[in-house]
């Protein structure tokens, strides 16, 4: 079976092509192949399939096999992919995921081939029975909670297309991402868990963000961490329109857009190598 290693500023995936291959268990193999040290990897898969409805499908599962519904990053490598390999001719694109449909744009290099892509990841969701969470309040922005084992932290919740909790703080830096991270994704308040992302704030235009991901731990990058963490940083009055998130693999440009309501991705997506199984 042929697979392909891509990435978005750092946030890796094993990419197969459902057009042509078929995984019979994608759960057991994106545990046995994410594995970084016995297997290729990464922090999750991705097959890009037939849709009935768009252009494209994909299906991604985290690195303990869980599915998630949405990914920007694994998004800009579909892209990619699809345009650089000949699936398509066009330039614009419609992607069937969990999290609905996302419609891409393809920014061609000098080489002819994708070297960015901006995704239009839709409406943020801020109810918060939706995200999901079961705290009363609703929209959930610089809450306090104590989580137990000494971890206290004000969280602004918001979904795109999958829940994440966003915490301003300093010293990002040196935090124990791995223990704190963990304890707030299963907090029984997110009855689904949760992606974390912890904030600094540089300036209104610019936000430091590293990521707890949700059944992968701590990723280079996070597409739809980035465009929720802008989003609490405006609602928080922390940050403009449109802002720059530095991540550990490189920087997104993200814009919540005031005329549609929809956050735009813009971001590069890098192919690795290939190989075969």
């Amino acid at each position: 079976m042929k697979f392909t290693k891509m990435h978005g500023i750092g946030n890796d995936y094993i990419y197969v092509n459902g057009f042509e291959e078929t995984i019979e268990n994608p759960e057991e193999f994106a545990i046995l192949y994410s594995d970084r040290h016995k297997g290729i990897g990464s922090d999750g898969l991705v097959l890009i399939l037939p849709s009935d409805t768009c252009d494209f499908r994909m299906q991604m599962l985290n690195a303990d096999g869980s599915e998630a519904e949405m990914c920007g990053n694994a998004s800009r490598c579909i892209g990619k992919y699809v345009y650089d390999k000949g699936l398509t001719t066009k330039t614009s694109l419609t992607l069937e995921t969990l999290a609905g449909i996302k419609k891409l744009e393809l920014f061609l290099g000098d080489d002819k081939l994708v070297e960015s892509v901006t995704v239009d990841m839709g409406e943020p969701i801020l109810d918060s029975a939706l995200i999901p969470t079961t705290l009363e309040e609703s929209p959930v922005i610089n809450k306090t909670i104590d989580f137990g084992s000494g971890v206290e932290y004000a969280i602004t919740c918001v979904s795109m297309g999958n829940p994440h909790a966003v915490v301003f703080t300093t010293g990002i830096d040196t935090l124990n991402l791995p223990v704190t991270g963990s304890i707030i994704e299963n907090a029984p308040i997110f009855p689904r868990r949760t992606n974390v992302e912890f904030v600094e704030v540089i300036s209104k235009d610019k936000l430091k963000m590293r990521v707890w991901e949700r059944g992968s731990g701590e990723t280079m990058a996070c597409g739809t961490g980035a465009c929720a963490t802008v989003v609490a940083g405006i609602l928080n009055g922390h940050s403009a329109r449109k802002t720059t998130v530095e991540l550990l693999g490189g920087e997104l440009q993200i814009e919540w857009n005031e005329a549609d309501n929809h956050v735009y991705l813009t971001g590069g997506a890098t192919t690795v190598f290939e190989g075969t199984l």
